[in-house]
């Protein structure tokens, strides 16, 4: 079956099955790698994107689901060239460890961070990462810079 879906702006046609999780044509037909399929059971966030603007868990999105929709991956909202503000934050803030959790961070914390999201307070910064798990830090970090973007944000 082939089922078309938008990727980071791009129309793409997908000869899958329609059960196929999302997480896996991103990786291996599309190659885009950051989102990490962790635990395939929808409680790290290590594989989120973005399925028409909202947060979601791609190991568990079957293909068909996202049939038509405007799918954004962590490799469409950050560039090495010109870091977005959420990216460039975590860096100034030191936030950044092993690195497995964090393509999910961005693509949460960019939901998050943009205006009227979310209320600018650990509490609310904090309640929305709820969904992304990481081992490596206390998370202090994380919301420090969450709530450096919403004070530069207009």
């Amino acid at each position: 079956m082939t089922i078309r879906l938008t990727v980071n702006g791009e129309e793409r046609d997908i000869a899958a099955a329609p059960m196929t999780p999302l997480v896996d044509v991103l990786r291996d037909t599309l190659h885009l790698t950051g989102a990490k399929p962790v635990c395939r059971e929808g409680f790290c966030g290590a594989c989120m994107v973005l399925v028409d603007a909202v947060p979601t868990v791609s190991c568990l999105t079957p293909l068909v689901l996202a049939q038509g929709r405007d799918v954004e991956t962590v490799e469409g909202l950050t560039s090495a060239d010109s870091p977005m503000p959420v990216q460039a934050a975590l860096e100034e803030h030191d936030a950044v460890q092993c690195g497995m959790c964090f393509p999910g961070m961005v693509v949460t914390l960019t939901h998050l961070t943009t205006a009227g999201r979310c209320e600018p307070s650990r509490e609310a910064v904090k309640a929305g990462l709820v969904g992304n798990v990481c081992r490596c830090t206390g998370y202090e970090r994380i919301v420090d810079a969450a709530l450096a973007v919403m004070e530069d944000r207009p």
